[in-house]
């Protein structure tokens, strides 16, 4: 049984430089296949379907995740070159898997992408389990659906969450949640 790891995924840009973007892709129990499910509209689908590789990353990096979630990485952060593919792994990660494109469905609004893992690799040891973290990864992937969400029940949503990360978090979790904050009202005002 597949479990969805959510993650973020270094794909190549037409450039050849890197994309970074948040992903939730489908894992098999050992880690050797991938199913990616995207909106053909994005730029990692369209990036994969140029050049079928890339590297999906798992890390603690909460703020992180929450700026790729809302588009407000400012700066790509330090990659190096990936090992057995053409792309580029993040330097600060926990653990990453190289992966190649081996079948592509597109029916369906969004078309799902089969991929096969042909490395693995650690970076730093994982932090380990922190509610704030997740409560970051829960309103970040809120924060990517405020056009088909209702505006209330995420703002009670949110509510909840930002106990969470006032109650476990460090000041990044709390720099996220800020962020993330700061979107959704934006998003709501322009309603």
């Amino acid at each position: 049984m597949a479990l969805i790891l959510e993650a973020l995924v270094t794909t190549l840009d037409a450039d050849g430089s890197a994309h970074l973007a948040p992903m939730g892709p489908r894992v098999d129990a050992d880690s050797s296949q991938l199913t990616l499910r995207l909106f053909p509209s994005s730029q990692t689908y369209r990036n994969l379907c140029r050049h079928p590789q890339g590297v999906i990353h798992i890390t603690d990096d909460a703020l992180l995740l929450a700026q790729a979630a809302i588009g407000a990485l400012r700066e790509l952060p330090p990659v190096r070159a990936a090992e057995r593919i053409r792309g580029f792994v993040l330097v600060d990660c926990c653990r990453y898997l190289e992966f190649v494109v081996r079948a592509r469905d597109e029916r369906g609004e969004r078309h799902t992408l089969i991929a096969d893992v042909v490395h693995t690799g650690r970076g730093r040891d994982w932090f380990g389990f922190n509610r704030a973290k997740h409560a970051i990864v829960e309103a970040a992937i809120m924060a990517t659906r405020l056009h088909v969400l209702p505006p209330a029940e995420v703002a009670a949503e949110f509510a909840k969450l930002r106990v969470i990360v006032d109650k476990t978090g460090g000041p990044q979790e709390q720099a996220a949640m800020a962020l993330l904050e700061a979107h959704r009202q934006q998003v709501e005002a322009s309603r």
